[in-house]
């Protein structure tokens, strides 16, 4: 009910919720398009200057959710939308929920997906926004690179390398990407949310450095 409150042209709008007998479900708007995951498997990596339109409607989404208490928790390629008019759009809230509230993840319990996992989320510690721009800096990462910045055997391994482990710099692994974003990119994957970019207006501090 609280994600049906929001209304941004880059977040998939939910039109109302409700349930019948024991099934629950949710209404929501249609995309046609394809989620940036395909994108990335069908292309390899997308040139960065793709990359960089949809990372910052992404963001903007991300901020006004952020600023109407609503934090998603799941941001990864596979959760953005691409519509037929090159529109990036936010999708699956399923796991979100409102900052104020006690934002735990449950330990043995996996809420988001752990390759895109924030430090705070593998530690089962409090989520807030920072942990959207965490997830969004991975995706970035994706996105530009073609690989992700952590991988391992298990989802423990994978946990602990966000816990533990600098990420590469995305320019090392494909030519052409600016300094600038690889700045970006790190300052969205630090470990301490009070290191990366804070919740108002975020987005606009990563465009003036790229």
């Amino acid at each position: 009910k609280s994600v049906a409150s929001l209304n941004h042209a880059n977040i998939v709008k939910v039109y109302g919720v409700g349930h019948e007998g024991n099934f629950r479900y949710i209404v929501q708007e249609y995309i046609e398009g394809i989620t940036v995951k395909d994108l990335i498997n069908q292309n390899g990596h997308l040139d960065w200057r793709h990359a960089v339109p949809i990372v910052i409607q992404i963001g903007l989404a991300l901020d006004y959710a952020h600023q109407n208490g609503i934090v998603h928790r799941d941001i990864k390629p596979q959760n953005i939308l691409i519509s037929r008019d090159r529109v990036a759009k936010i999708t699956d809230f399923g796991i979100a929920l409102a900052a104020s509230s006690t934002t735990i993840t449950m330990t043995g319990v996996q809420m988001g997906s752990v390759h895109y996992f924030s430090p705070e989320q593998a530690r089962g510690g409090n989520v807030g926004p920072q942990s959207d721009v965490y997830s969004l800096g991975v995706s970035l990462f994706e996105m530009v690179t073609g690989r992700l910045p952590f991988d391992g055997d298990s989802n423990v391994a994978i946990a602990v390398k966000h816990l533990q482990e600098t990420p590469p710099v995305p320019s090392s692994l494909m030519q052409g990407i600016p300094k600038g974003l690889d700045s970006i990119i790190a300052k969205c994957m630090q470990k301490s949310p009070e290191r990366s970019y804070q919740t108002k207006g975020w987005i606009i501090q990563g465009k003036t450095r790229y």
